[in-house]
């Protein structure tokens, strides 16, 4: 019996001691997570994790968010290798926004070279978003964001406008958000 006796309490601290290392990492882990989430809120660098998705995605959104649409599409569009479906989504979701975004703020008057580049903008809007729903179809803002853009699309496309999608974001094999 004393033998077991003792098994058993080793067993035990045993136990203990990994539940109290599993403890102190979780702890850590998401202490490192409130400090990210921080330094994203605030626009500084994060101090951990800053080759990971949420990093270089929090990045990209952060640029987006400040107009700064050429870097986010860039850094949004170099995310798509490796991302799983729903970040496929989020991203082209966010490409989507992006293009449709600077649709809106096209202005100069009502010449063709203007009707042209909205179209342009609106068509590259809505194939992103399409994409994103081909990869994740439960995002309701993706769906009402699609249908708008589509509302606003000409029924009879421009010749030309819309056909040579932007380098590096054609989206026909893309597996796939400002959300």
């Amino acid at each position: 019996m004393a033998l077991s006796v003792k098994k058993l309490v080793i067993g035990l601290l045993v136990v203990a001691v990994a539940a109290t290392a599993t403890i102190l990492y979780t702890w850590q882990r998401i202490e490192q997570a409130d400090a990210f989430n921080q330094a994203i809120l605030s626009a500084k660098t994060p101090q951990t994790d800053l080759q990971s998705f949420e990093a270089k995605y929090a990045v990209a959104y952060w640029l987006a968010k400040h107009e700064r649409f050429k870097e986010a599409t860039l850094l949004f569009a170099k995310l798509i290798d490796g991302s799983t479906a729903t970040q496929r989504a989020a991203i082209l979701h966010n490409i989507g926004n992006i293009f449709f975004l600077k649709a809106i703020q096209v202005t100069g008057g009502n010449d063709n070279s203007t009707r042209d580049e909205v179209e342009y903008l609106l068509t590259q809007a809505a194939s992103s978003y399409k994409n994103a729903l081909k990869a994740d179809n439960s995002h309701w803002g993706t769906r009402r964001n699609y249908d708008r853009v589509m509302s606003l699309l000409p029924e009879k496309p421009t010749p030309g406008v819309g056909e040579s999608e932007n380098p590096g974001l054609i989206m026909g094999n893309i597996p796939n958000g400002l959300p």
